[in-house]
């Protein structure tokens, strides 16, 4: 018995030391074609699932490796894919690789718009990479501004961070007013920043950029039908840090000088590491403080957030915890006057690079309509814009089950809350106009009115309006004047926004041998509430306007005050929304990428979703007490507040569609493939049609499912020194609702006009190329060339009232879409040798309509960029950015006539030609700004 246990233990020693013994490790070093080492690249080895990551020095190591053959494959960004075949018998393993340079990022990996991982050169969409790099060479400003950059999309970024525009390929017609991501989905690690949108909530507000992002991957149009939530029109996904195998991070200062003066202080950072025993982590973020492009008298945005992800990494897949704070302030500026309808000048002594006509700081306080018999009230200061702040956390899993089953499970929670403490419109309204005494909400404010300075106190104008009703002008009583004889038609926005939210995405996939075949499902369900009071404001009509405190002072008559002592007037008596909804979003899909042979795969997916949206909108109507509010005739400012009736309007409708999409990619060899698509996706209505479309009426119609179509055929190129990729396109947009904002000046109530539906079409060709003639240079563009058309249209016109005896409707079917330029393109050269790097770009934007009639047209413009870095030391660098050199005064939006309610649709040809010296209300792109950083590694 004891010879037997010996033997077995000889024998378990034996089995134990050949186990030992064939173990082996891998040893590796990674540099580019200059031979300098690569930081960050990601070895990977197949079947044992074992990675790592590649040091400062460019070295990696992969211990304790079975004797086998592998596939190793070696990835980083900006440089192309390389996969070898190695044997690891019992003796270690030394390896050496060069990477090329992959100038549009062709062999990278991407992860969205699509269910199963591939390099951009095998898949059948439009892809894009934004790499760090690239992030690094665009001056901080949020990020529409950033998305500039990738070829097809326009962005409008003149109001600032927030309040922005995003779409793609003329798919655009929603995304006009102030819902400016309609049809494209703004995504963090594969899921949405938020669900829903409505008025001044769009997914902008709750996303900032900094250095928790590694990259940026944009999808167009394509396959986002069928792996986005209710989001046809495209994806950009902002991908986090991942795994770092060493301790290794970034902080960064920046200094930035814009338009007269104005400073930009931000500090960046951004490290992580191994935690040990497969556990990593990666944590940082920002804060700023910008005094803006544009003047005012106050901060434009401060504050900023702290993001974080654990990663717990197996040999047969990862588990990842992240998460999100948002805490930040930013505002949004609004148009500026012009006048000379062929050649846009600025008005009134405005000035294109530095007005901004906000309301200047001040701490007010107006009445809660909701509460009025609590004496509630809210805050009120223009300078804050809107706080936004977002609290979101969730886990993210990915799985090998074995037998060729793979599963990823990605879900989110977060709260969120927008607070909008800002001034909406800037129109001129003249002394002479009655809007201008009428809008207070006093019962009869003719005779002499007084304005004072409401900062000061000092008296700065007093007026005799007594015959305005007859048409004649007001008349100045004294030698004191009012700029421009006007005061300026604005709102003191309260907008009071909040969501709980929940989204899950789900995928399945089962490896077969011609097959890739993926399932799954996606939810999102929110739980949101708006409130919405609007207020007149008295203001001067100037460069930097300065509240006015107005009184109503008739000799002999007790004084009148049309406002309180900040300026405010007609206390929550434009504007009254208070609703609530909740809304759930589920859809499933399957998806075939299908191996017909080895040059040759399909693509095929089905998805199909449904939404319901849930919720109430409450009645409203003017608060009535004599002597208002605060039961004193004498002031006249709270004589109008809009107050709940108690009773409520309901809806509850589900929106059910089936989306799919089919594409071909045809891979000619390792460095091309040409691919095809069509895709049918739908776009469900946003919350914004219960809000803003239905005043005081039941709700008693759902919404139209907008439908979009869209073919592409394209060619994918990729050689050692020239990248291109080229895609020709249709789309078209079926079932647009559109809608006009108007102000009815007979009752000063402000309202939507009835919807009608649209068809539009866009043709065009997107491009995206890259040469490098020359070891150091590389010259880079990208662009669209499209034909964007008004197929099916027609505008409700209401003819600046809420009767509707004289409305008509107009017919503006085979004009142009408006705002889509028909060119569009960045044109760049970068530098980079030993420790000098430079750049210059062009970025122009082509002439655009600026409304359907096509009666307006915004001049094309250009914006140059440059910078400059140097390497200081291994850890230290400094580079300087100028954004809008030459100081362009390039026109991005169009607002319509310089009139307290009205808008672009307005500016018929006809309207023009009968009022060829009136003015009008332009965004102006933002002038030239400065940036100075200095970054260290470690």
């Amino acid at each position: 018995m004891n010879k037997i246990t010996v033997l077995f233990l000889i024998a378990i020693t034996c089995v134990f030391c050949k186990t030992v013994s064939s173990q082996a490790n891998i040893n590796g070093m990674v540099k580019d074609t200059s031979g300098n080492p690569l930081q960050g690249a990601n070895i990977q080895l197949s079947p044992s699932n074992q990675a790592a990551t590649t040091n400062t020095d460019g070295v990696f190591k992969i211990l304790n490796i079975s004797s086998n053959n592998y596939i190793i494959t070696i990835s980083h960004l900006g440089y192309k894919t390389i996969k070898d075949t190695i044997k690891v018998e019992q003796n270690d393993v030394t390896l050496s690789f060069n990477m090329e340079e992959d100038l549009l990022n062709l062999q990278t990996i991407v992860v969205t718009g699509t269910f199963d991982p591939r390099i951009q050169l095998e898949s059948s969409t439009s892809m894009s990479t934004l790499s760090s790099k690239d992030m690094q060479q665009v001056y901080p400003q949020g990020t529409a501004n950033l998305l500039q950059n990738i070829p097809g999309t326009f962005t409008d970024a003149s109001a600032g961070e927030v309040f922005t525009k995003v779409y793609t390929r003329g798919i655009s017609a929603s995304a006009e007013d102030d819902t400016g991501w309609y049809y494209v989905s703004l995504q963090e690690d594969g899921l949405p920043v938020s669900l829903v949108q409505h008025s001044y909530y769009s997914p902008d507000l709750f996303h900032r950029l900094d250095l928790t992002t590694q990259k940026v991957e944009a999808i167009r149009g394509g396959s986002s039908s069928i792996t986005a939530l209710n989001a046809p029109g495209g994806i950009y996904n902002f991908i986090s840090q991942g795994i770092r195998n060493k301790f290794s991070g970034d902080i960064q200062l920046s200094n930035g000088f814009q338009g007269e003066g104005n400073s930009l202080y931000k500090i960046d950072a951004s490290f992580g590491g191994p935690l040990g025993n497969d556990w990593f982590i990666n944590a940082g973020g920002h804060y700023r403080h910008d005094d803006g492009a544009r003047n005012t008298d106050f901060t434009f945005s401060k504050g900023g957030q702290f993001k974080f992800n654990v990663i717990k990494k197996n040999a047969r897949g990862y588990l990842k915890f992240y998460g999100k704070i948002l805490n930040d302030k930013t505002n949004r500026y609004t148009g500026v006057a012009a006048t000379n309808w062929d050649n846009p000048t600025p008005a009134f002594g405005q000035d294109f690079g530095s007005t901004s006509l906000l309301m200047p700081s001040f701490n007010g306080r107006i009445p809660d309509g909701r509460h009025l018999t609590q004496g509630a009230s809210n805050s009120f200061d223009p300078s804050q814009g809107v706080h936004a702040k977002d609290l979101a956390f969730g886990f993210d899993i990915f799985q090998d089950l074995g037998n060729n089953w793979l599963l990823k499970n990605n879900i989110k929670f977060s709260t969120k809350d927008a607070n909008w403490q800002t001034s909406i419109s800037n129109a001129f309204v003249s002394l002479n106009n009655p809007l201008a005494y009428f809008i207070s909400g006093a019962s009869f404010p003719i005779g002499q009115v007084v304005f004072h300075d409401a900062q000061s106190g000092s008296e700065l104008a007093r007026v005799n309006n007594s015959g305005i009703l007859a048409g004649q002008p007001a008349q100045y009583l004294d030698s004191g004047t009012l700029p421009n004889d006007a005061i300026m038609g604005t709102s003191a926005w309260y907008k009071d926004n909040k969501a709980d939210e929940f989204m899950n995405q789900f995928t399945l996939q089962k490896t077969l041998e011609s097959h890739d075949i993926t399932t799954g499902f996606a939810l999102g369900f929110s739980d949101t509430s708006l409130f919405t009071q609007g207020s007149f404001a008295f203001v001067t009509y100037e460069p930097n306007p300065r509240m006015l405190q107005v009184t109503l002072e008739n000799p002999g008559d007790p004084v009148i005050e049309l406002s309180d002592a900040n300026g405010l007037s007609n206390y929550g008596g434009l504007f009254f929304v208070n609703s609530r909804a909740k809304v759930s979003q589920v859809a499933t899909f399957i998806n075939d990428r299908w191996k017909v042979s080895n040059n040759v795969h399909l693509d095929l997916g089905l998805r199909y979703e449904t939404i319901k949206h849930k919720g109430s909108k409450d009645r409203f109507a003017p608060f009535t007490q004599n002597g208002g509010l605060d039961g004193n005739d004498n002031t006249a400012y709270d004589n109008g507040i809009l107050a709940p009736t108690g009773e409520q309007d309901n809806f509850n409708y589900n929106y059910s569609y089936l989306s799919f999409s089919g594409g071909i990619n045809f891979k000619i060899d390792d460095e091309a493939a040409l691919f095809a698509r069509f895709s049918q996706g739908n776009k469900a209505p946003e919350l914004n049609y219960y809000f803003n479309n239905f005043s005081n009426v039941p709700i008693n119609k759902k919404g139209e499912v907008q439908k979009i179509y869209q073919a592409e055929v394209g060619v994918k190129y990729n050689l050692k020194d020239f990248s291109f990729t080229s895609t020709l396109f249709w789309s078209q947009l079926k079932n647009i609702g559109v809608a006009n904002f108007e102000f009815d000046s007979d009752d000063n109530s402000i309202f939507y006009t009835p919807i009608q539906f649209n068809t539009s079409r866009t043709i065009g060709l997107e491009w995206e190329s890259a040469y490098s003639p020359l070891q150091n240079f590389t010259f880079r563009f990208n662009g669209i060339l499209q034909n964007p058309k008004a197929t099916e249209w027609k505008v409700y016109d209401a003819a600046g009232s809420v009767d509707t005896s004289d409305d008509s409707i107009l017919d503006f079917s085979g004009n142009m879409l408006p705002f889509n330029p028909k060119l569009m393109f960045n044109l760049s050269n970068e530098y980079q040798k030993d420790k000098i790097s430079a750049f210059i770009k062009w970025q122009f934007m082509g002439k655009r309509d600026g409304n359907v009639s096509n009666g307006f047209k915004l001049p094309a413009y250009s914006i140059f960029n440059i910078g400059a870095g140097y390497q200081i030391s291994k850890n230290l660098s400094a580079d300087i950015l100028v954004t809008n050199l030459f100081n362009s005064e390039g026109l991005a939006n169009f607002f319509g006539a310089n009139s307290f309610g009205a808008n672009a649709n307005g500016a018929t040809p006809e309207f023009i030609a009968a009022n060829p010296d009136a003015s009008f209300v332009v965004f102006p792109v933002l002038r030239r700004r400065a940036l100075l950083k200095l970054n260290y590694s470690f």
